[in-house]
């Protein structure tokens, strides 16, 4: 099984955090060779990444299908919950990580090189974030320094990029840190960076941040 990944996606952060909590050390992860050409779209039909590509060669898109497929192919240990209610409460966490603040910052940085939006655009994005951040606020848990249940879970692996993304993309578009401003999420986001599976994730998301402003530079110098 294989899957294909690169450093500062957080839609790939995500499940690469899912396999280091699981001990799936027998999952390789790649750069897809092809990723950001024409030619990716044959494995990926919506050229996006993650992928994971299994044994027989098919082919999985969509991290939270990603997501699922583990956790039901390895069942332990479980990044969900003992009860449906409780692994509701894992799934909306992490459904806020993706859809108001991974897919905001995403949105606000252009994606796949291309530079950080202005103007409305920017207002948009950066209120839609904003508003994520004020909702994650008043539904994170913290104990034990997890998003939920009191231990490791999808929110976690779901959480940890989404807000490793809002430190490092909103003080471009001239927004302050909004983190330490949140007493909840600041705590947690305090605690989660030294849990091993989220350390390991995010040393990869700022060799990638770093590596990606480097290609910056770079483009800034030869256009100079």
């Amino acid at each position: 099984m294989k899957l294909y990944s690169v450093d500062l996606s957080p839609y790939s952060a995500k499940i690469r955090m899912q396999l280091y909590a699981k001990g799936l050390e027998q999952v390789a992860i790649e750069r897809p060779a092809t990723f950001m050409t024409p030619a990716w779209r044959e494995t990926s039909p919506i050229g996006r990444l993650p992928v994971l590509e299994l044994d027989d060669g098919s082919i999985i898109a969509e991290s939270d299908v990603i997501a699922a497929y583990l956790e039901e192919v390895y069942p332990t240990p479980s990044l969900v919950g003992a009860t449906p209610k409780e692994s509701a409460d894992v799934r909306v966490l992490a459904r806020l990580a993706d859809a108001y603040l991974i897919t905001n910052i995403f949105n606000l940085a252009g994606g796949q090189g291309r530079p950080l939006r202005e103007g409305e655009l920017r207002d948009r994005f950066v209120a839609g974030a904003l508003r994520g951040l004020e909702a994650l606020e008043r539904i994170i848990d913290g104990a034990g320094g997890y998003a939920c249940l009191g231990q490791l879970t999808l929110a976690d692996c779901a959480l940890v990029p989404a807000l490793f993304m809002i430190e490092n993309v909103l003080p471009h578009s001239g927004v302050e840190n909004p983190i330490p401003a949140h007493a909840k999420v600041a705590a947690y986001w305090a605690a989660i960076q030294s849990e091993p599976a989220a350390a390991r994730v995010l040393a990869e998301a700022r060799r990638g941040l770093e590596a990606r402003l480097e290609a910056v530079l770079k483009a800034e110098a030869a256009a100079g």
